[in-house]
């Protein structure tokens, strides 16, 4: 076996393709990939496959052209964009002599760059192990020396690669038992939301689409935001006020094709933030010629952890990025050529639409902050939030009635006499409905309503 380098900061790419020219879109987002886990792409080789090699994937003429790629440009690791079975990664090593990481690994060490909470740690510690526990044998040179059976240690003893793989299911096991408790602590969290009544609205999209910019746009925090994939792993959870009322947002983790399960499956109490959402708000690179197919591959990722019958609201953003818009860019019905194909450079201005069929549309730009009030009546539409307003009587007795609606700006003018106060207020109808039913059961009855005209949005 080889001496690994330690390095491996310089890559040369291996794609793979099935019969026809490769898939442009492919080879750039997989270069993304490489240098978004730090490293220097040296070269990138094609490797067209019509019978993938069992011992190698590829055939032995396009292994001595990688490796003499590999010499030439001094890439010291070679990244592979296909699932590699642990045989193939062990015999590509050992011909190429450099560390071979195929797509699966690339981007669990990029999820483990970019993990920050303890729960965001645990859970890409536990898909790192889960895949390392099939290539445990890779690396080790002395596996079959046993540790019973020489003079002086003689007894039943076990293998070295035994002894790994009995450690490495004993920390599986206890990364198992600590992820559990902490989902449940997140349970508790998104049933103190529910308690409160406030609809849960979460951002999901393709990585890299602008999720955590349009959070920060929306909620004023600073969640960490760059050009880069996969740029948010930890999901951040705010409270903000939309024209009908509050509502609960979460930035969630971004999607990309080909997920492998094994994340999918170690991110399930991340991702339940999406899947217990009343909205989702899919966030699409508009600026994206592919942005189809991303959105095709976001909706397929929804699907596989429970969250495709969730209603969405579609939101192109990045329209800072598009072109001036001509003739031929109107948006056509999403039945006739698909959600998100509504043309390069259409949406320079911010705008909402709604095609014959298919879901509700954004164009905005979250950088600019421009179209940032259509995203909010869209979603305020979208989970019918809805504003009372009228003259209320309180008693003396609801004295802590009357500051928790002047903390929410709901008093609009107030008159005090004997028997209380007279309110004129102004607030949003699952607001009035939860505080009056808490404090004072009969008071919204009396609640005078607005005219039919100002009693839901536009």
């Amino acid at each position: 076996m080889f001496e690994r380098s330690r390095k491996g900061e310089t890559a040369l790419l291996i794609q793979p393709h099935a019969g026809g020219p490769p898939d442009e879109g492919l080879l750039e987002e997989f270069g993304d990939l490489a240098r978004s886990a730090g490293a220097t792409v040296a070269a990138t080789l094609t490797a067209r496959i019509d019978r993938p090699n069992a011992a190698m994937l590829i055939g032995s003429g396009k292994l001595e052209e990688v490796k003499a790629a590999a010499e030439a440009t001094g890439a010291d690791l070679i990244l592979v964009n296909h699932p590699l079975s642990p045989g193939q990664e062990r015999n590509l090593e050992k011909l190429l002599q450099r560390r071979v990481v195929d797509r699966t690994g690339l981007i669990l060490d990029i999820f483990a760059q970019r993990a920050r909470s303890h729960e965001g740690k645990l859970q890409v510690e536990l898909a790192q192990l889960r895949h390392m526990a099939t290539r445990l044998v890779r690396g080790w040179t002395h596996l079959e020396r046993q540790r019973g059976g020489s003079i002086g240690l003689r007894g039943p003893g076990e293998t070295q690669l035994e002894t790994d793989r009995r450690l490495l299911q004993k920390r599986l096991e206890q990364l198992q038992r600590r992820l559990e408790k902490v989902e449940v602590q997140r349970t508790q969290m998104r049933r103190a939301r529910v308690r409160s009544e406030l609809p849960r609205v979460a951002l999901v999209g393709y990585t890299n689409a602008g999720k955590s910019t349009l959070f920060n746009a929306l909620t004023g925090a600073e969640a960490y935001a760059a050009d880069q994939l996969f740029a948010t792993l930890d999901p951040t959870v705010r409270r903000i006020e939309l024209p009908g009322g509050g509502v609960v947002l979460a930035d969630t983790v971004g999607f990309v094709r080909d997920l492998p399960h094994d994340l999918v499956a170690a991110f399930r109490s991340t991702l339940s933030e999406a899947r217990e959402a009343d909205l989702l708000v899919h966030v699409v690179d508009a600026s994206d010629p592919l942005r189809d197919e991303r959105i095709a591959q976001v909706d397929a990722v929804l699907a596989e952890i429970g969250a495709g019958e969730i209603p969405q609201l579609l939101v192109f953003n990045k329209i800072d990025r598009l072109g001036e818009p001509t003739a031929d860019d109107e948006a056509p019905d999403d039945a006739a050529a698909g959600d998100g194909d509504a043309g390069a450079g259409a949406a320079m201005e911010p705008r909402r639409d709604r095609p014959a069929e298919g879901r509700h549309r954004v164009w905005l730009s979250a950088r600019d902050g421009v179209g940032m009030d259509l995203l909010r009546e869209a979603v305020g539409e979208a989970l019918e939030l809805r504003h009372v307003a009228g003259e209320v009587r309180l008693p003396a007795r609801a004295a802590r009635l009357r500051a928790q609606l002047h903390e929410l700006g709901a008093v609009r003018a107030e008159r005090a006499d004997d028997d209380g106060w007279l309110l004129e207020v102004d607030m949003a109808e699952a607001d009035a409905q939860r505080l009056f039913a808490q404090a004072h059961g009969d008071a919204l009855q009396s609640l005078v309503p607005p005219p039919a005209e100002d009693a839901g949005l536009a």
